[in-house]
């Protein structure tokens, strides 16, 4: 599973209807950059990708009086809100995501309801808790790596990944039970996204709308 669908579909739904600018802007906000493949390229063309698949509609805007090239821009279907939400669901309950993926999802954890949320964070302890088992039915980490040559530094570094893996979401999932954030349907939510024409403080060069395309 790439980020990068998850993060288009999640901007463009948090704006309601957006452009590539837009969305490029607000990974860039998000860091996205740094820590997934949203890079300019790879946005638009997702962009470009998921309205031949139906997931987002785009509308054709004309130029503004201020000129510079059209823009189109872009809102979720009825299909792209459901696979945001399945790519999403995948990413907070699958053990195995990679850390981009985790990460996306974690941005977009507030758009579920807080039972959903920690209920999917649960499934994703419990297959780290099963895979450590399955793990050391081969290797005893009591045992240390050394009981398997230098391989047994692998299974010791793959055993130490699901004990801290587990150990952060556990915590992640104390904070939501405690109260922590403003899920869906409890008020107002996070805004996370950069209003049209907002500076972005974390850009790292100047953005203009003409790389919009």
């Amino acid at each position: 599973m790439s980020a990068i669908r998850l993060l288009v579909l999640g901007a463009v739904r948090q704006h309601g209807r957006a452009h590539g600018y837009q969305v490029r802007n607000d990974l860039e906000y998000w860091g996205a950059h740094e820590w997934s493949n949203a890079k300019p390229g790879s946005i638009y063309h997702a962009l470009k990708q998921m309205a031949k698949q139906g997931m987002l509609l785009a509308h054709d805007i004309a130029p503004s009086t201020a000129g510079g090239p059209p823009r189109t821009e872009y809102e979720l279907t009825e299909a792209g809100e459901a696979e945001f939400f399945a790519l999403l669901r995948a990413a907070l309950s699958q053990h195995d995501q990679k850390a981009d993926v985790l990460s996306a999802g974690i941005g977009f954890l507030l758009d579920l309801p807080r039972t959903e949320a920690v209920a999917l964070l649960k499934e994703r302890v419990r297959g780290l808790e099963e895979w450590r088992s399955a793990v050391t039915e081969y290797y005893t980490p009591e045992g240390g790596p050394g009981q398997l040559g230098h391989i047994g530094e692998i299974m010791n570094m793959w055993v130490h990944s699901a004990d801290s893996g587990a150990e952060w979401t556990r915590g992640l999932i104390e904070r939501i039970e405690g109260g922590a954030y403003v899920f869906a349907g409890e008020g107002e939510p996070f805004v996370g996204v950069l209003a049209e024409g907002q500076e972005n403080p974390y850009a790292t060069r100047a953005v203009h709308p003409e790389d919009d395309r």
